[in-house]
């Protein structure tokens, strides 16, 4: 039996072990423990399990991974994420849709002390859905908006995919966090069109809220000021290079905790409370990190990167042809699949085949416009059906609302992500503009 044939029948075990709930990193870490000795002996898989998990989890670099989720559990928990929702509602809540459009602001400013997408899901859904509710917004409308909001969590730098994604290829995290601010950017943009678009078309979508007077608005704004200016501190002293990525999501984590024990807003249970969810949280995303490790050494023993590459070089494409169909299958595969074992997985596949083609840019460039891309695509998935894990986060708290009901909610959205993502792709500079202005 070939190695190629061996890695499709491993694809199909850790299929099935997912489709029976086993957690994603173990059902990795069993497969690809077993491809690697059914290919290279059970002696070569001591080995490896005897170097790999030390030389994996004593990357100092990792460490970011957990300092910004406990950033953004301090920051949910001392109350910075109901401010922003509130600050954001009454600016523009008196808007048709306006409490939609709250929503995203809302979203896109947390996004920014939180890098992830399931956790600013979660967090401005519990501060946004009851303003829905009583202001009579369509459920699709409402639900829809939170889904897609919470995926600028990862779009917004900090992201914790982002920084996967620069561990796996070695590239650098801050050009990284760069490149992804205007597209993220760009994303919200594009959601508040969708809304504004929306709500003219069918008015009893989105109603206005009550205007509320300049003092309200003032002290509101006066309300989330220290969220701003950690955010501001940590992105900017990443890009000015005050700091690194690590340090800046220390000083976050240090900096959100500091603003929630002076606001009396965070005592010893939300801090006990932050500290385990950052422990589940990091736990499970290095057991995920350990398992692709394991799953990648052995398709990397099946020649099945080697034998993907030569079969693609095969078609005839030219360049933007090959990053169409690769997109396309990682459109596919997000849509069923967890998206960050998604990306370990495809990684050591896809970015050799990615890095060998021509598209006018340097070979660092070209690395970090298709993290760009990837973290694009993984945000589409992450909302598209039939398993968009947005969309489960928030029929979990919006029990009343049908799934069906919330897909249908983000399918408008969904047509703007892959709008910009074309525009992403046509134009990369896009996504280079601030590493080429800052580096």
């Amino acid at each position: 039996m070939s190695g190629p044939t061996i890695a499709a029948i491993g694809f199909a075990a850790m299929l099935v072990l997912m489709a029976i709930r086993m957690p994603v990193g173990l059902a990795m870490l069993v497969v690809g423990a077993g491809g690697y000795a059914w290919l290279a002996g059970p002696l070569a898989l001591m080995n490896l399990v005897k170097t790999t998990p030390y030389y994996l989890f004593s990357n100092y670099t990792l460490s970011v991974i957990p300092l910004f989720i406990l950033m953004g559990a301090f920051a949910e928990r001392s109350g910075m994420s109901r401010a922003l929702f509130s600050a954001a509602n009454m600016l523009v809540g008196h808007f048709r849709g306006g409490i939609a459009m709250a929503t995203i602001v809302a979203s896109t400013l947390f996004g920014a002390i939180c890098g992830s997408s399931v956790a600013t899901t979660a967090t401005m859904s519990r501060a946004a859905l009851p303003a829905f509710k009583e202001y009579g917004y369509a459920d699709r409308l409402a639900t829809g908006t939170c889904a897609v909001g919470g995926t600028l969590g990862i779009l917004i730098p900090p992201s914790v995919i982002l920084v996967i994604y620069a561990i796996s290829t070695e590239q650098n995290i801050a050009k990284l966090f760069m490149a992804a601010m205007i597209p993220g950017l760009m994303a919200a943009a594009f959601y508040l069109v969708t809304i504004r678009l929306l709500v003219a078309r069918d008015p009893t979508l989105g109603p206005a809220a009550d205007p509320v007077g300049t003092k309200a608005k003032l002290e509101a704004i006066a309300a989330v000021w220290p969220v701003l200016l950690i955010a501001a501190a940590v992105v900017g002293g990443i890009y000015g290079g005050i700091f690194t990525p690590t340090e800046g999501a220390s000083v976050g984590a240090a900096g959100t905790l500091l603003v929630g024990i002076v606001r009396r807003t965070l005592g010893w249970k939300e801090i006990r409370e932050s500290l385990i969810q950052t422990a589940g949280t990091s736990g499970m995303i290095f057991l995920i990190l350990l398992g692709a490790e394991f799953f990648n050494g052995f398709l990397g023993l099946s020649q099945l990167p080697t034998a993907a590459a030569e079969w693609i070089a095969g078609l005839g494409l030219p360049a933007y042809g090959v990053l169409a169909v690769l997109l396309l299958f990682y459109i596919l595969l997000g849509a069923v699949m967890d998206e960050m074992a998604m990306i370990l997985l495809t990684l050591p596949v896809f970015f050799p085949i990615v890095s060998a083609l021509d598209f006018g840019l340097t070979g660092e460039e070209t690395a970090i416009w298709f993290g760009i891309l990837v973290l694009v695509v993984v945000g589409i998935g992450l909302t598209a059906p039939p398993v968009g894990l947005n969309v489960f986060v928030v029929s979990a708290l919006a029990r009343d609302v049908p799934i069906t009901r919330i897909y249908r909610g983000a399918l408008p959205f969904l047509a703007t992500d892959v709008v910009r993502l074309s525009v992403l792709v046509l134009f990369p500079g896009l996504s280079l503009a601030l590493v080429r202005l800052l580096s």
